[in-house]
């Protein structure tokens, strides 16, 4: 099989083709014969050899976690699931043709495989950092960075549950992030008094890493209320950095009912062949992302 990877941590030119030996699922997990792969920040994070404590690699290292398919292999003790079943979850080296998956769900109906590749990571990450930075109905959520996937999930979850988000973005996304019901606004100079003309900031989210933090306390009054899951040096000013995943099937059921009822769509911006992982990354680190950006196998 043809399987994206690298042998040395560096730049995109780094990424390779290769043929592979195909992956086999063990106990609890299944196979997928791989039609799409999420591509997410923390792939580039891991293959640029960011210290990512939840993300230990080995040299050489497979790339990716997300991803869509039909299952084609059943490990011991799985149930629920057949092959043949297309489904939707995470699990490793998934810029690949075939992948194991440790957690899946079965595509909602309607839903490309392209679609669904883009939410497994940004839906539990954006159910975890509104978990984390505790934000309730009836408050002000700011987002930095609030038109990729996960600010995109973000900003539908929050407006489920009744909290108002104020969300920044480029000049380009502003009508985006109003179509998901944010109160929208550009970043760059004099940001944080036009956030501050918006309403009363409660909490607030980093998901773009672009040197915020301080203002984001600033407009909230608490450090304990900033979540940051891009900027590693979060901590130093107080700050929760938040990369260590929760329940990812728990987020997939949450994300499943959520589509299902037509309250959560994440759009994929841009889709590329798997011989063009290295563009998606060059793409996916140069940020003003509308939605998703996703491997076609």
């Amino acid at each position: 099989m043809r399987k994206v990877s690298f042998a040395e941590f560096g730049g995109p030119d780094v990424l390779q083709l290769l043929d592979a030996e195909e992956p086999h699922a063990g106990p609890g997990q299944i196979r997928i014969a791989v039609r799409a792969a999420g591509v997410n920040p923390v792939d580039w994070r891991i293959r640029e050899g960011q210290v990512l404590g939840a993300h230990p690699v080995e040299l050489p290292s497979g790339v990716g976690l997300d991803a869509s398919g039909v299952v084609d292999e059943i490990g011991a003790g799985v149930e629920g699931v057949a092959v043949g079943d297309h489904v939707f979850g995470e699990g490793s080296s998934t810029y690949a043709e075939f992948a194991v998956l440790s957690a899946w769900a079965r595509m909602p109906e309607g839903l490309t495989f392209e679609e669904a590749a883009g939410y497994p990571s940004v839906v539990e990450t954006a159910l975890r950092v509104l978990r984390e930075v505790g934000v309730r109905s009836g408050q002000t959520l700011l987002v930095s960075g609030a038109s990729g996937g996960v600010g995109s999930a973000v900003l539908q979850i929050a407006r489920e549950r009744g909290i108002t988000v104020i969300g920044t973005a480029g000049a380009a996304n502003q009508d985006y992030l109003r179509s998901l019901g944010a109160l929208a606004t550009t970043y760059g100079e004099g940001w944080v008094e036009r956030v501050r003309r918006l309403g009363r900031v409660d909490a607030a989210l980093d998901l773009a890493g672009s040197g915020v933090i301080r203002e984001l306390v600033e407009l909230t009054g608490d450090p304990h209320k900033v979540v940051s899951i891009a900027d590693l040096g979060a901590p130093e000013s107080g700050v929760r950095f938040s990369g260590v995943a929760g329940s990812v099937p728990a987020a997939l059921a949450e994300a499943v009912d959520l589509i299902s009822r037509g309250r959560l769509h994440i759009p994929v911006e841009k889709a590329y062949p798997l011989a063009e992982a290295a563009a998606a990354h060059i793409d996916s680190r140069a940020g003003h992302t509308r939605g998703r950006r996703v491997l076609v196998v």
